[in-house]
């Protein structure tokens, strides 16, 4: 069934900020004791809350961290950001053909809005999606649980079996298997674990440009 709307995961599928965030929070951790690389990082924390990271991390150095920790992760993001944020090569065009299509999109993020907005605004792709971003600022629970890709279908008035989510990371595909929708996993980035996202249900691409052709039927 071809899908009624589009649910797009924010950092590595709309704006290519994987790789500048986990950099920037593998020298924070690393500075708290625990050596740790940018894309060993994405391969622990990658898709989660920073409320969450921030927990797995207390259990790796053995001690709690500050309760405003996460917003200092947040900060230190937004000045990396300040350089400038690409749109993900291929997203504009994707998008391009859902507008043509008439199909309805939206985002489903594990980050801020004021994440989403500094982010999608330097990427020029804010203008598309504003008025369409759900964030699990929103949600009792962040991704692995359903919450935000749920919230987000509902405000757009789509039951979730009429969903499709384009993610990158592990805990974005459960969250969408978990909430009943089809999910295709976007693995270009060579830090995504290929074999876990395709056990946990997602369908495989690494060329964004392809999607439009895996979203649709043959006719």
């Amino acid at each position: 069934m071809d899908p009624k709307l589009v649910i797009f995961d924010c950092d590595g599928v709309l704006v290519d900020t994987e790789r500048m965030v986990n950099a920037s929070l593998a020298d924070m951790v690393t500075e708290l004791g625990f050596p740790i690389t940018g894309p060993e990082c994405q391969q622990r924390f990658m898709g989660r809350t920073l409320e969450n990271v921030k927990e797995m991390v207390e259990a790796l150095i053995g001690r709690d961290l500050p309760g405003d920790w996460p917003d200092q992760v947040r900060k230190r993001d937004l000045e990396v950001f300040a350089a400038g944020v690409p749109a993900i090569a291929g997203i504009a065009e994707v998008l391009d053909e859902l507008d043509r299509r008439n199909l309805p999109y939206c985002v489903g993020s594990s980050g801020k809005y004021a994440k989403m907005k500094t982010t999608l605004g330097s990427s020029g792709l804010l203008p598309r999606l504003e008025g369409k971003l759900f964030s699990a600022e929103d949600c009792a629970n962040g991704k692995p649980a359903p919450d935000v890709f749920l919230l987000a279908a509902s405000m757009m008035g789509y039951p979730p079996e009429d969903c499709v989510v384009i993610e990158d990371s592990l805990p974005g595909v459960q969250a969408a298997r978990s909430a009943g929708m089809a999910v295709y996993a976007y693995v270009e980035d060579p830090a995504c674990d290929r074999e876990a996202l395709s056990e946990a249900g997602a369908h495989l691409f690494d060329d964004m440009a392809a999607l439009p052709g895996l979203l649709f039927s043959k006719s």
